[in-house]
């Protein structure tokens, strides 16, 4: 059987670039589309850039070109904008353009990173969240809302096109040594910050348990929707006892007037967003392990060591 020719977007992210340099060096006939030039990509590119959008009609003409036979979606907006609208052309309406895409060009496996934003930020969620729980995703917040709605696309051309197989991934919080984000914001100041009255638990990733999760899915053409998550979680009070940082509980009021200010002077958050510490979705990744046949090799606790190590390390 010939190996896999995978068409990667998003392929100038940080998971993107990593991931399509791993197919190519395993041998594998790599394509990758990102808005970003290759001139300006951060590390090497040992595959095939180009330079285009993921809602670009032209997309369909490169994936007949290069013959792909599986597609890894990872493009989408990770911090939204002050343009909602924009965000969610690119995560929902370029996720459709990139299921029609490959369904015009024949391809017979697709693999989509979601995150585990889609089952959404709620008082009642369970302790631990199950594949089978709903996606209720909060329309209130952006990134939340555009992850459910592009899942129930998903979920449509599943049951109208069941001849391209899909993976979806649902990552939870993914950390490596030089990730570089909001959540890291949270974990590399001089305190920890917590809201009162919430444990708000988080469950990370390491970076290359995600990267060796992605090579899998396409090797195997695995089926189905998976959280990826490491064992265990911690909340905000142990993940300062761990980095023994002072705990600086806030008051919910106090958080959700200092974002409403941050709205007013520009920045692209908003009160709304008080849910997104308040009722972190904790995901449990026995479905991982038993259907798709992935240990995480880190857990939870020891992704925060890695990265923490690499902090004072640098």
């Amino acid at each position: 059987m010939n190996a896999p020719r995978v068409l990667v977007t998003g392929a100038a992210g940080y998971l993107g670039r990593q991931l399509a340099n791993r197919l190519a060096t395993a041998g594998y006939d790599v394509r990758g589309v990102d808005v970003v030039p290759r001139d300006r990509v951060a590390g090497p590119v040992d595959f095939d850039l180009h330079q285009l959008d993921v809602r670009d009609p032209r997309l369909a003409d490169l994936v007949a070109e290069h013959q792909s036979t599986h597609v890894v979606h990872l493009a989408s907006i990770l911090q939204a904008s002050r343009d909602r609208q924009r965000d969610f052309d690119i995560d929902v309406n370029g996720t459709r353009n990139v299921l029609d895409a490959c369904l015009a060009a024949g391809v017979g496996h697709l693999t989509v990173t979601s995150s585990g934003a889609a089952y959404g930020y709620h008082p009642d969620n369970p302790s631990w969240i199950d594949e089978g729980d709903p996606l209720r995703g909060n329309p209130e917040f952006a990134y939340s809302d555009h992850k459910r709605q592009m899942e129930e696309l998903l979920a449509r051309y599943r049951q109208e096109h069941p001849e391209l197989r899909q993976l979806v991934l649902r990552p939870g919080t993914v950390l490596g040594a030089t990730t570089a984000n909001q959540i890291t914001g949270l974990l590399t100041g001089r305190r920890v910050l917590a809201l009162r009255g919430s444990a708000s638990p988080f469950v990370l990733v390491w970076d290359e348990d995600v990267l060796a999760i992605l090579q899998q899915g396409v090797e195997r053409s695995t089926v189905g929707c998976f959280n990826v998550a490491g064992d265990g979680a911690l909340t905000m009070a142990e993940i300062a006892d761990r980095l023994d940082k002072p705990l600086l509980r806030l008051p919910v009021g106090v958080v959700r007037a200092g974002l409403r200010v941050q709205r007013w002077l520009g920045k692209p958050v908003g009160p709304e967003q008080v849910a997104f510490l308040q009722y972190r979705p904790v995901l449990s990744n026995r479905r991982l392990k038993e259907g798709f046949g992935y240990t995480p090799r880190k857990t939870t606790a020891e992704v925060l060591d890695h990265f923490m190590a690499a902090q004072e390390g640098r």
